[in-house]
């Protein structure tokens, strides 16, 4: 069968190449891949700067954002044939650490857990694809085509209940939020904004095309000014920084109302490096009760909430994230963005 595949960290290796077909060993439940979604981890492996492939292996499949109809279930799986499903990405570390021995391995503490498609274990960019029941996450049929929106999204609900677990230390009724970003993270953290009742801001430096419509249409405020300005304007009680840019990303920290949580989901290049006025952050962030915290990954309930959220959205919405579809036949196409990406989806199928 085709699969998507690379040496990791060797620039250029990223290839349709023949794989076998799924190892039994590798899950029980047999699954046709039906789209693939690409985002910036993807590009990092395919560029050589990331990955691990199997052991005993030079190669990986590579993706992790995923979606696929299942063809094989065993009985008492809760799955059966012709149902869709996106596959859980991490997997805790064998040791285990606390948080993995307790079902927690988005916290992983040791850094050993693995990851399809990027950590030592193959990812969802083949034609068919296994995957263990417990992490094989059902998804409603009217997801049919925007079922590979639950990873990212899974993160985003990450996000927001560890915003919500800070938050509770004390007294916490946010009224806004600021979301800095409107690729996909920042777009799907703007949605789960909306549905929780906030008022909701989203700032991005293009200043017409799609992502001020999409922004819009959720009922949101869209923004291209500089994040302090607009920080300084609404005094958000949440920021939610999807850039990764280390300018935005201080301009956020220093950017709430007072016991304001900063959620950090974007990661920054080592390439620049930013004055940083600490004096001053570390003045604000003490006498306003700030906090800033850092979230990647998702937790088996996130991706229910994730699935959950997905279909309550509206399904145009959804749709209209999904900027290109790449047949597989010409895959590497989907790694090489366009201005106007917001998500990048290679049609397995085709």
């Amino acid at each position: 069968m085709r699969a998507l595949t690379v040496t990791p960290l060797e620039e250029g290796s990223l290839a349709l190449t023949d794989v076998p077909e799924p190892d039994e060993r590798d899950g029980a439940v047999l699954v046709e891949g039906l789209a693939l979604g690409v985002c910036g981890t993807d590009r990092e492996i395919a560029d050589g700067a990331y990955g691990w492939a199997p052991h005993g292996r030079d190669r990986l499949v590579i993706g992790h954002e995923s979606l696929g109809r299942v063809l094989e279930a065993p009985a008492g799986s809760g799955l059966a044939s012709g149902d869709l499903v996106a596959g859980v990405v991490r997997r805790p570390d064998p040791v285990p650490c606390g948080a993995c021995a307790r079902g927690r391995f988005d916290m992983c503490r040791n850094g050993e857990y693995t990851e399809r498609g990027i950590k030592e274990i193959d990812g969802f960019g083949s034609e068919r694809w296994r995957i263990e029941p417990d992490y094989a996450v059902h998804l409603d049929p009217a997801l049919a085509s925007t079922g590979v929106l639950l990873e990212p999204a899974s993160v985003v609900a990450k996000a927001w209940d560890q915003i919500e677990l800070v938050g509770n230390r004390s007294w916490f009724e946010p009224k806004r939020v600021l979301v800095t970003g409107a690729g996909p993270i920042g777009l799907l953290a703007a949605l789960l904004g909306t549905q929780r009742g906030l008022d909701v801001h989203v700032l991005d430096l293009v200043t017409d095309g799609l992502k001020p419509e999409l922004v819009r249409a959720l009922g949101a405020t869209y923004h291209s000014e500089p994040v302090a300005d607009v920080a300084k304007h609404l005094q958000p009680d949440v920021i939610v920084e999807a850039t990764g840019v280390g300018s935005v990303v201080m301009g956020a920290m220093g950017g709430t109302a007072p016991y304001g949580i900063v959620c950090l989901t974007g990661t920054s290049t080592h390439r620049r490096r930013i004055p940083v006025d600490a004096n001053t952050l570390n003045h604000e962030l003490v006498l306003d009760n700030d906090v800033v915290i850092g979230s990647v990954n998702a937790g088996l309930e996130h991706w229910a909430d994730a699935a959950q959220a997905l279909v309550s959205a509206e399904a145009d919405w959804l749709e209209q994230l999904i900027t290109r579809r790449v047949p597989l036949g010409r895959a590497l196409e989907a790694f090489e963005p366009h201005d106007d990406d917001v998500k990048v989806v290679v049609d397995l199928t085709a």
